[in-house]
């Protein structure tokens, strides 16, 4: 059904999710603001996903940025609510935790989760939070993932980031029930984006003299085989048109291509049991 004259923003649209997310709400009748890094990046989304479409040119960790977005994206609506916010942008950052640099894991937290609480102080005034009687109040959907509930061996810093998203959410749900505005969790599990193409490149080489290089190359190769097998990307982008639109949307969707994945995030198997089997899969163990 066609959403018109409704705008949301969506944050880290080059690519993946993002993308196929803004692709998808455009079609189906929204305007779509975007946010991305670099201009040739706006020019190639703006040409790909047609004139519903409108690039917002920042970088998630930068205040300033995602202000002066906002007051973009505050002109263009004259004087309507934004439907909805979809914080999208992360990075994965992947390494053994005990051997990691520092600042990888900093970085990390600092996109996946000070971005989202920046994004959010700056486009929530615009989707009705502050005004308790503001019209048709927006929805903020946090893409989070599989890896949100359950953590993995050398995941650590990707992991930390989507279970403290978990919690942000959850919080900041409760905080904003007296303007009406929801918060909605998306969970994918596998999903073929360029993300999975990055496993391949990772250079592992700083671990090499450590008793992780092995087990290293097995979850890369694991890595490879979900990308390849993963859902496409528009997929995601319907659930979170979902969680935008319908009328009674859950707290969280989890979204894999695979049943026992799904299974695995919402009724967790006994975590001694889970370090067995992991354990086992990437020969940590015997």
């Amino acid at each position: 059904m066609a959403q018109a004259g409704k705008a949301v923003v969506v944050t880290g649209v080059s690519t993946g999710i993002g993308l196929a997310t803004a692709k998808v709400l455009a079609a189906k009748g929204f305007r779509v603001f975007g946010s991305v890094r670099k201009a040739a990046d706006a020019e190639r989304v703006a040409a790909e996903v047609g004139p519903a479409f409108t690039p917002l040119i920042f970088d998630v960790t930068d205040e300033a940025g995602a202000q002066a977005a906002a007051r973009t994206v505050e002109a263009a609506l004259g004087g309507a609510t934004l439907a909805g916010l979809v914080n999208n942008a992360g990075i994965a950052v992947a390494g053994p935790l005990i051997h990691l640099p520092v600042d990888e894991f900093r970085k990390q937290l600092e996109v996946n989760l000070t971005g989202v609480v920046i994004a959010t102080q700056a486009f929530a005034p615009l989707l009705g939070a502050g005004s308790p009687v503001a019209k048709d109040p927006g929805r903020i959907v946090n893409i989070s993932s599989v890896g949100g509930k359950t953590a993995n061996p050398f995941m650590a810093p990707y992991n930390v980031s989507k279970f403290g998203l978990e919690g942000l959410s959850e919080a900041l749900r409760r905080e904003l029930l007296p303007f009406g505005v929801d918060v909605i969790v998306v969970a994918p599990g596998a999903v073929a984006t360029p993300i999975w193409d990055k496993a391949d490149e990772t250079d592992t080489s700083r671990y090499a003299n450590t008793v992780y290089a092995p087990a290293l190359d097995r979850l890369r190769g694991y890595m490879l085989q979900l990308g390849r097998s993963g859902l496409p990307p528009e997929r995601i982008g319907e659930v979170i048109h979902t969680a935008l639109t319908t009328a009674k949307p859950k707290v969280r969707y989890t979204v894999s291509p695979s049943p026992m994945q799904v299974f695995m995030s919402e009724y967790v198997l006994p975590k001694r049991t889970m370090d067995r089997i992991v354990g086992k899969r990437l020969g940590l163990i015997g």
